[in-house]
Formats: structure tokens, C-alpha cells, sequence
């Protein structure tokens, strides 16, 4: 398995700055950004669909450091009920789809997005339970739209040879594996998950059952590397559906946390035993959202215990077994 960072918290920096600095770390891949909210600091879309120039001096900067791309990011709500920002989402996630092909990447990572609730709504709305039964309407038209347009997405990416890699996130359509699955089997194999425990720790997920569970139906593409720590004492009071701001820190049930932070090591190499139990042999990209320390220390620090956690080799034959 390599060690990959998502590149948006190194924004301030330029590729060619933030490249060496990776290498010097043991990376091995990164994640740019390419639109929607992990915006495209590193790798702006239109300055590479296309253009077989760039792409090369692209590539050329990439093998200078060893380094590949793990997939491009564009995390977005192509479901919105506004029409201008729903065609603005979906056309950032196609052309990422088509640079993706084009520079032999083979995921995008993205979110499955929210419609609203009918026709008539004009904002998203993320139903979390099936009453008044309203709401189970609502839900069971978010999900009619959300089939018709991943198939057609899905369509597209086989097209290209891409597999597109849904993040599990609340206020999305698809925030747990059982979603994701559901979507999978609705749409076609090119839909999977982009799996990031993060968001699945505060919901109470069991992070190596929901990889067995995913992985039982090949639905894993990609994977971040990020933690989550439940702060029991406010949760305690007031759940874990917390609207305090992120920078709120204290007042927060849960905040995202560096590996390691929200969970020990040994819990790190668990996850990265499942994944390879399921056959996820690729990259863990590593997204830094922690709050309460540097972009630099938190990639740092993760870095540092995924290195040891992590597995460099392919199986040795079970002799013991003959």
C-alpha cells in the first residue's frame, strides 16, 4: 500500500513546491483537487483536458519525484435543485472524468450530492429518518433522481475507463455503506466508494465491519487516511448531529482529527488489515482537516504511523499451512 496525501492543505503552495516536500516524507501519490469544494490550487482542469503539452511536463514533474496520482477530486452537489449549480457540478465532475482518462488516473473522487425533497423545493434537504411520512416521500424521490443521473455518470465513466469514487458525507444522499451499496447496484460497478472513516466514526459505524461490507461487493476505489475523535462529554448532551461551527472546538461533540489522533495505531492497522482482507491493495490518502494543529505536523504525524501501519510487501506463501 502507498501512503498519498489529498493536496488542498498545501494550497498555499505550488505542485512544484509541494512535491518535494511529499517526496522527502515517504509519499508516494497525491489527490488534487480539480473543482468543486477541494477547489484545483494543484491541477486546474482547463489548463490540462486536452492539452497533451501540459499533460506531459505534467507527468514529467510527477516522475521526477516518483510520485503518481491516486485520483482527482471534485466533491460537489451535481443534484442540486438549482439548475445552474447542478450543471456547474456536473460539468466539473465529467471534464475531471475525461482528464482522469486522459492522464491514466483511475478514480475520481466526488460526492453523490442531494436534491431536495420535490419538484417544487429549491434547497437540499438531507432526511435522516422516514417520518411524518413526508419524509420518506422526499427520500424516495431524492432517490429516483440520484439513479437516473449516477447510471448516466456511471455510463460515461465506463466509457472512459474511470471508476468514480463516492465520499460517504452527511448532507449527502449517500452518507453510510449501505447507500453507497444501494446506489452501486442501482447504477453499475463504476460507482464505488471513496471510503473515509471520518465521517462514519461519529455516526457510530464500525469502520472494519463497513469495509467487509463493502469490499464483499468489490465497491472500494479509493480510500482516505482520516480521523475522528468523539468528544463523549458534550455528546453526552447533545448527541452527535452537531451544527457548532468546526472552530468551535471546544463546545464540538466530534472533531476531525490526525491519524492517530482519534484513534491509536493499533486501530490504524486494523483498518489497513481489512482492507487488505478485502483485496483494497492501493492508496491511502491521507486528508487533513484537524483544527487544532498545522497542515504540516497533522500530514506529518499521519504519515509517520500509517508508515508503520501500513503493508510494503505482497503475502509470503502460508508455508505453516503445508
Amino acid at each position: 500500500m502507498e501512503i498519498g496525501v489529498h493536496t488542498p492543505p498545501l494550497a498555499d503552495e505550488s505542485l512544484e513546491e509541494a512535491l518535494p516536500y511529499l517526496d522527502t516524507l515517504g509519499v508516494g501519490a497525491i489527490e488534487p483537487g480539480v473543482g468543486g469544494h477541494p477547489g484545483q490550487a494543484h491541477l486546474t482542469r482547463s489548463a490540462y483536458l486536452d492539452d497533451e503539452r501540459e499533460q506531459a511536463e505534467l507527468n514529467d514533474l510527477l516522475a521526477e519525484y516518483d510520485m503518481r496520482i491516486s485520483a482527482l477530486a471534485t466533491h460537489n452537489n451535481p443534484l442540486h435543485p438549482d439548475d445552474e449549480r447542478a450543471e456547474h457540478a456536473d460539468t466539473e465532475l465529467r471534464e475531471a472524468i475525461r482528464l482522469a482518462a486522459q492522464l491514466e488516473v483511475d478514480a475520481v473522487t466526488c460526492f453523490s450530492g442531494l436534491p431536495a425533497g420535490s419538484p417544487t423545493d429549491e434547497t437540499p434537504n438531507w432526511i435522516t429518518a422516514p417520518w411524518p411520512p413526508q419524509h420518506a416521500d422526499a427520500l424516495e424521490y431524492q432517490w429516483e433522481q440520484a439513479t437516473e443521473y449516477w447510471g448516466e455518470i456511471a455510463d460515461f465513466a465506463a466509457d472512459h475507463e474511470v471508476d468514480v469514487a463516492i465520499e460517504m458525507h452527511p448532507n449527502m444522499l449517500v452518507y453510510e455503506p449501505h447507500g453507497l451499496a444501494r446506489l452501486r447496484e442501482a447504477t453499475g460497478e463504476r460507482i464505488g466508494a471513496n471510503f473515509d472513516p471520518s465521517h462514519l466514526y461519529w455516526q457510530g459505524i464500525t469502520i472494519t465491519d463497513a469495509i467487509r461490507y463493502l469490499g464483499e461487493r468489490d465497491a472500494i476505489h479509493h480510500v482516505h487516511a482520516k480521523d475522528t475523535r468523539i468528544y463523549d462529554a458534550q455528546a453526552r448532551e447533545k448527541g452527535v448531529l452537531d451544527t457548532t461551527p468546526y472552530d468551535d472546538e471546544s463546545n464540538r461533540s466530534w472533531l476531525f482529527r490526525s491519524v492517530g489522533y482519534g484513534h491509536g495505531e493499533a486501530h490504524w492497522k486494523d483498518i489497513v488489515s481489512t482492507l487488505r482482507l478485502v483485496g483494497y491493495d492501493g492508496v491511502l490518502s491521507i486528508e487533513h482537516e484537524d483544527s487544532l494543529t498545522s497542515s504540516r505536523e497533522g500530514l506529518e504525524k499521519a504519515i509517520d504511523l500509517l508508515r508503520r501501519a501500513r503493508f510494503e510487501t505482497q503475502p509470503s506463501e502460508a508455508y505453516w499451512t503445508e
